[in-house]
């Protein structure tokens, strides 16, 4: 009687942590107590008591089936990147073989209308002149305070500002288009867009969000800017 009375006691003392930490520490313990596991039984989703195996069992079904969808995620993950490569690749190519300011613009716009499912465009350069504006959706841009100020986010960072724009903002990049753009990228061209600035314009309100990845779109604000300063320097 004593001795069930003290067992009694000091299995009062345990806390559910202190047991669980040490089952985690002991994992050979119902090794030494194999009828232990014969008599547990666990409650189950629908009700019904189950054996401890059982419960292992169905666990590691689930963390398995948890395993399978992120193994799936990263494969689909790997295939969009690789093809998003070599449309990247492409339009690199396709780029260095432009001959003049407006070929390489018309190129742009090409791969990205037909090979990114862009709905709209804007590229707003630097020294521009009106025979490129009248050719291509090329425009003058001169940087002012009015300007930095519509996109501080993009010459204060020199990264993409993406996400929701405002009327003003939309109406000075896509002009008639605006009221068809609900989401869109501003890229610098260069270190405080020393080159201008380029946009695209997405339907969908939630295309192109503040927190999006925007390796891309650095990469390819980088690419633009080298040939477009390539290309002054000429």
């Amino acid at each position: 009687m004593t001795t069930h009375a003290k067992l009694d006691t000091e299995a009062g003392t345990a806390s559910p942590d202190e047991i669980s930490r040490y089952l985690s520490s002991h994992p050979e313990f119902f090794d030494a107590h194999p009828d232990l596991v014969a008599e547990l039984r666990l409650s189950h989703s629908s009700g019904k008591a189950v054996s401890l195996i059982e419960r292992q069992i169905q666990v590691l079904r689930s963390q398995n089936n948890d395993l399978k969808t992120k193994l799936l995620h990263l494969i689909d993950v790997a295939r969009d990147n690789d093809r998003l490569n070599q449309r990247m690749h492409q339009l690199t190519l396709d780029l260095l073989k432009a001959g003049s300011t407006g070929e390489l613009i018309d190129t742009l716009e090409q791969h990205l209308r037909n090979e990114f499912g862009a709905d709209a465009i804007a590229v707003h350069l630097v020294g521009g002149d009106e025979i490129t504006a009248r050719e291509t959706l090329a425009k003058p841009l001169h940087i002012d305070e009015s300007v930095r100020s519509l996109f501080r986010a993009a010459f204060e960072t020199n990264k993409p500002q993406c996400g929701r724009l405002d009327r003003e903002q939309l109406e000075f990049l896509f002009d008639a288009q605006a009221n068809n753009i609900l989401s869109a990228v501003v890229v610098p061209l260069g270190t405080q867009a020393e080159y201008g600035l380029f946009a695209i314009g997405n339907r969908e309100a939630d295309r192109f969000s503040a927190g999006m990845d925007t390796l891309f779109l650095n990469h390819l604000g980088e690419l633009l800017a080298g040939f477009l300063q390539r290309r002054a320097s000429v």
